[in-house]
């Protein structure tokens, strides 16, 4: 007998992130029902109205805006809600204000909801994912934060633009924090299994690597750039996380840099951040021990090390 078809999300927030998550899933054919959540029940409304009058371009899926209580039956709960980034603030900036919000969020989720996975893609993602299984209960391998998907992808693409590979044959890797302590893990990063050290040599695009600095540079603060420029991101990681839960519905086992509870790995305990992780039904089904230059482990022991003192000023 097979198992049930994964095909209900709600998604907590209609912002920018939630609205534009629930639209992406809409034109996805993924899932047949989708529920969006708002504090501001007439902005969650509007977009699902708007989101409707499209229906008859793609598959059938019903959406609609409900309450915490339409949360029961979800196999997946999204939670974009909270205070945004503003400029010139850190991810870290927000954790106190999102944790508060938070709380609440999730005691009123678990009312109706104990079986569905914890899609957490609010910011700072690492601590908030933490304080999401921290509040919630649930098991490790159910509470998962979008953490350097995105990231990742954006690595992705300024390596292919950069040697003029399509990003979907560049393999990269950014892991640790989805903020500013973030690493760029070049040791495994390759073309078609060629390393980016010796593809670095044939490609001529810079000289002696010095293209590196700026790329990670470029990945690490695209946010902000953004930020700057149009006042908020949202494309781009509404296809992450639409492509997280692409890995969970269709029981890929794919390998995402999620963010999720570290128990020992790389040297790090009792925080959530993003490392290599096979993904699928189950949520989190393994965490994978990838081999890292001694430079980029310390890095990243020094970026899970930054997110617990800050998870330490927190009341859980």
């Amino acid at each position: 007998m097979e198992d049930k078809a994964i095909k209900k999300v709600t998604v907590v927030g209609a912002g920018f992130v939630g609205s534009t998550t629930a639209y992406t899933l809409m034109i996805s054919g993924l899932v047949s029902e989708i529920v969006l959540i708002d504090i501001n029940k007439e902005k969650a409304e509007g977009e699902v109205m708007d989101m409707n009058h499209g229906m008859p371009f793609v598959r059938p899926v019903k959406i609609y805006n409900g309450n915490y209580s339409d949360c029961k039956g979800s196999d997946i709960v999204v939670i974009t809600a909270g205070a945004n980034q503003k400029e010139g603030e850190t991810r870290i900036d927000l954790v106190k204000k999102n944790t508060a919000i938070f709380k609440g969020i999730i005691a009123e989720v678990i009312k109706h909801n104990k079986d569905c996975i914890l899609l957490v893609v609010t910011n700072p993602v690492d601590i908030l994912t933490y304080v999401t299984y921290k509040i919630s209960g649930f098991p490790k391998n159910k509470v998962i934060g979008s953490g350097t998907v995105l990231d990742s992808a954006r690595f992705r693409y300024l390596l292919g633009d950069h040697t003029g590979v399509d990003p979907r044959d560049v393999h990269a890797y950014i892991l640790g924090e989805h903020g500013d302590t973030e690493v760029a893990t070049w040791s495994i990063a390759n073309i078609a299994g060629i390393p980016m050290s010796k593809y670095c040599e044939t490609c001529h695009g810079c000289k002696d690597g010095l293209c590196k600095k700026e790329i990670y540079e470029n990945v690490k603060n695209a946010a902000y750039d953004i930020i700057k420029k149009k006042g908020a991101t949202y494309y781009a990681v509404a296809l992450a996380v639409k492509r997280i839960i692409e890995a969970i519905v269709r029981d890929e086992s794919s390998i995402l840099t999620v963010s999720s509870l570290i128990e020992g790995q790389y040297g790090l305990d009792d925080v959530c951040l993003s490392v290599p992780t096979i993904v699928n039904k189950n949520g989190i089904e393994r965490i994978l021990n990838v081999e890292l230059s001694e430079k980029e482990i310390k890095l990243l022991k020094e970026s899970g090390e930054t997110l617990k003192e800050v998870i330490k000023t927190l009341d859980l």
